[in-house]
């Protein structure tokens, strides 16, 4: 894959996957409901719903890792939100990044019985033993952004090496490809461990690039846990040009500690993932976080709740599933008065994705 180009003032890019690497102009103004609106009538559902969908008799578990944070409460809304268009209940539980709750929470969500489960994130080595059940109880099963260790669960996942590749494209044209940088990561992370994939390749192709030091923590304070550990790190390598920090909780964080240390004309942050909160940080004056590669949020929990509605439904589904990331930049942010997800979501629909697992008794 190519990594992404910044081109004039063209500053926010269209998905990959449906421009091929063709940038799209950012709108001169944020769009107005008004903009998006459509008076044609709505398609009708290519099917009837299955009985046990239109009688609200159907359960989805939803086990998670993590819940704190923009991103993971963005997607939480955007399963409950899709769950509620099906008529279907969602129960959802949280190992609060303790990875032993998350692997007795999925047992608990197995022995129930329910017609799907979802994993959302988690270590493989924890949750592998019990989607491992929960694939002999045959319950289908949908694990996103986790190793399921099966071919038996649908794996989906956004484009990590592409959200990686774009975020280092543009770090590459702001740093013009050499300078100190403070990488920010944790293993273990199935996304973050494929970011850092692309990670370790940009360096060997871009020898001016040096990695002067590497911090990161996943906890349930993360933002200012890897602002400390960014301050010190910045300290100690008084030269960085830039952080790398593909996750947008330590984006976050290293941005306070440019802040505090009064660093934002020299230091520019290059990250991942997208929330309003982040747009916000992104857009305040004199930030210096200038890049996030992302997909909408919202929009991959819409993903993961159609896709295990498929399978408790028994249709056929591809055993991977794939959604694909945008460059989002602070400039063009700023150009189109973009203040929030929903506005960026409306200037940008390749955001939203309802072809990837669309159900067909739902109107696209």
């Amino acid at each position: 894959m190519n990594h992404a180009r910044l081109v004039g003032a063209v500053l926010l890019l269209a998905l990959a996957g449906c421009s091929q690497g063709t940038p799209a102009t950012a709108p001169s103004t944020a769009p107005s409901a008004s903009d998006s609106s459509d008076t044609s009538p709505a398609a009708a559902p290519a099917e009837s719903a299955p009985a046990r969908f239109a009688s609200g008799d159907v359960t989805i578990s939803l086990v998670r890792q993590l819940s704190s944070g923009d991103y993971f409460e963005q997607w939480l809304a955007g399963a409950q939100a899709q769950a509620t268009a099906l008529n279907v209940k969602l129960q959802v539980s949280s190992g609060d990044g303790n990875n032993d709750k998350q692997a007795l929470n999925l047992e608990q969500a197995v022995n129930a019985k329910p017609d799907a489960i979802i994993v959302d994130h988690g270590f493989a080595q924890t949750v592998q033993p019990a989607i491992k059940k929960a694939v002999a109880a045959e319950i289908p099963l949908v694990a996103f952004d986790v190793d399921p260790g099966t071919s038996e669960a649908v794996s989906l996942t956004q484009d990590d090496h592409q959200i990686a590749e774009q975020a280092l494209g543009a770090l590459k044209a702001g740093t013009g490809g050499s300078g100190d940088v403070v990488y920010v990561y944790v293993a273990g992370f199935a996304p973050l461990d494929r970011r850092n994939e692309t990670w370790t390749q940009f360096k060997k192709d871009n020898p001016g690039i040096k990695q002067v030091a590497q911090i990161g923590v996943v906890n349930s304070s993360t933002t200012s846990a890897v602002a400390d550990q960014a301050k010190a790190a910045l300290q100690a390598n008084p030269g960085v040009k830039a952080i790398f920090a593909p996750y947008d909780e330590f984006a976050k964080g290293a941005a306070l500690a440019v802040k505090e240390l009064g660093l934002g004309d020299k230091v520019k942050i290059y990250g991942a993932d997208v929330s309003t909160a982040d747009i916000g940080v992104i857009t305040a004056p004199g930030s210096p976080w200038v890049a996030t590669s992302a997909t909408d949020p919202a929009n991959v929990g819409r993903v993961a709740v159609r896709a295990a509605a498929l399978l408790a439904a028994g249709k056929d589904l591809d055993a991977a599933l794939t959604v694909p990331p945008a460059l989002i930049t602070q400039k063009g942010l700023r150009d189109a008065n973009i203040t929030n997800v929903e506005q960026l979501t409306k200037a940008f629909p390749g955001l939203v994705t309802p072809d990837v697992a669309r159900v067909p008794w739902v109107a696209p």
